[in-house]
C-alpha cells in the first residue's frame, strides 16, 4: 500500500517537475538549412519536458528559423542576424547565449556534440559557472543523464545539481525531429554589443561531394591501413556510389596520409550510426569501434580471421579487399 502511494507521489511530482523545466535549444545551420544534428537534438530535448525555445544565431538565417519553426512543441524561435555572427564563432556567440540565458532563465541549454557545440557549450557554462555535461546518449530524467567513457567501454549515469544544465547532445542516439505540424512565432534576440577583439572569421573552404554527408548517411563504406594506399580508395568510392554511400576511413588511414582528415570515423573523428556500415580493411581499434559501433548493421571486410573487428560487427568476410570489393561492386 505504502509503496503504491510512494509511485503515485513519485510519478505526480516527476510530471510537475517537467512543467518547470524549460530548454534552449542552440541550432546549428548554414543560414539556409537546419543541420541534421539539430533535429536530433530536439527529440533529446523534449525528453526533459517543459518549454523549447531554439535560438537561430547566423547572418540572414531567415529561411532556417522558418525551418525549424515548423516542428512541433516549440515555445518560441528566438532569431539574432547580424555581420557579427558571420562564420559562426563561438566567441561571439557565447554573450548572446548568456543574454538570452538572462532575460528568459532556462533550465536547460541544449546543442549537438559537434565541432560547433563543443566549442560554443564549454565557453557557456564557464560563464554561467557551471559544468558541462557533454556527449549525452540518453536522457533518465531532467538532471540525470547518461553517457559514455573510455571510448565507449563504459556507460555513465551523471545527475548534475547545477542550476542551469549545458548539456552536448550526441545526434545518432536520438531520432530526428521531423520538424512539422507545428507553428511559432518568431521573436528577436536579446540586443547588445556581441562582437569581440579575440577572434575575426576570415574566411572557409568547404569541400563538395555528391555523396552524403558522412554523419548523416544511411550508408557508410570505411577504408583502414589494409588499403595501402590513398589511390586503392577509389575502389571504396566506386562501391559508395553503387549504394548512395558516404566514404569514411580509420584514424590509421588517416594519418598514414591516405585521406583527409574530415573523413575519420572515431573517438577522435567523427560519430556514426548509419543503417549499414561497411569497414574495409579495418582492424577494429577500440578508438575506431567508439565512432561507429552504434550502426544498426555492421559488415566487416579483412583478411585477418583475428581482427577485432569481426567481435562488434554482424557480417564477416575474411577475404583479400582488393578482390572482394571490385568484385561485390561488380555485381551491384
Amino acid at each position: 500500500m505504502i509503496s503504491t502511494f510512494s509511485r503515485q507521489l513519485n510519478a505526480q511530482l516527476s510530471s510537475q517537475l517537467k512543467r518547470f523545466q524549460s530548454t534552449l535549444i542552440i541550432a546549428e545551420h548554414n543560414n539556409e538549412t537546419l543541420a541534421p544534428i539539430t533535429k536530433n537534438v530536439l527529440t533529446a530535448a523534449k525528453k526533459v519536458g517543459g518549454e523549447i525555445s531554439v535560438l537561430i544565431v547566423g547572418t540572414k538565417c531567415g529561411p532556417a528559423a522558418e525551418a525549424v519553426a515548423k516542428a512541433n512543441g516549440l515555445a518560441r524561435v528566438i532569431v539574432a542576424e547580424g555581420a557579427t555572427f558571420n562564420g559562426f564563432t563561438a566567441e561571439n556567440i557565447t554573450p548572446l547565449v548568456v543574454a538570452t540565458q538572462k532575460q528568459f532563465n532556462f533550465t536547460h541549454i541544449f546543442a549537438g556534440a559537434t565541432a560547433f557545440g563543443k566549442s560554443l557549450l564549454p565557453r557557456v557554462a564557464a560563464k554561467l559557472d557551471v559544468s558541462p555535461v557533454s556527449d549525452v546518449i540518453d536522457i533518465k530524467s531532467a538532471d540525470t543523464f547518461v553517457r559514455s567513457i573510455y571510448a565507449g567501454n563504459a556507460i555513465l549515469t551523471l545527475k548534475s545539481k547545477d542550476a542551469v544544465k549545458v548539456v552536448g547532445v550526441r545526434g545518432t542516439s536520438f531520432e530526428a525531429d521531423p520538424c512539422e505540424g507545428g507553428t511559432v512565432t518568431i521573436e528577436q534576440a536579446p540586443t547588445g554589443e556581441y562582437s569581440t577583439d579575440l577572434t575575426t572569421f576570415i574566411s572557409q573552404e568547404l569541400s563538395k561531394s555528391d555523396r552524403p554527408e558522412l554523419t548523416s548517411a544511411k550508408v557508410v563504406i570505411s577504408g583502414g591501413r589494409g588499403m595501402k594506399s590513398g589511390d586503392n580508395f577509389k575502389l571504396l568510392y566506386d562501391l559508395a556510389d553503387k549504394l548512395n554511400a558516404a566514404v569514411g576511413a580509420s584514424r590509421a588511414a588517416v594519418d598514414a596520409g591516405y585521406v583527409a582528415n574530415d573523413l575519420q570515423v572515431g573517438q577522435t573523428g567523427k560519430i556514426v550510426a548509419p543503417d549499414l556500415y561497411v569497414a574495409v580493411g579495418i582492424s577494429g581499434a577500440i578508438q575506431h569501434l567508439a565512432g561507429m559501433k552504434d550502426s544498426k548493421t555492421i559488415v566487416a571486410i579483412n583478411k585477418d580471421p583475428e581482427a577485432p573487428i569481426f567481435q562488434v560487427s554482424d557480417f564477416g568476410l575474411v577475404a583479400d579487399l582488393f578482390k572482394a570489393v571490385p568484385e561485390l561492386t561488380e555485381k551491384l
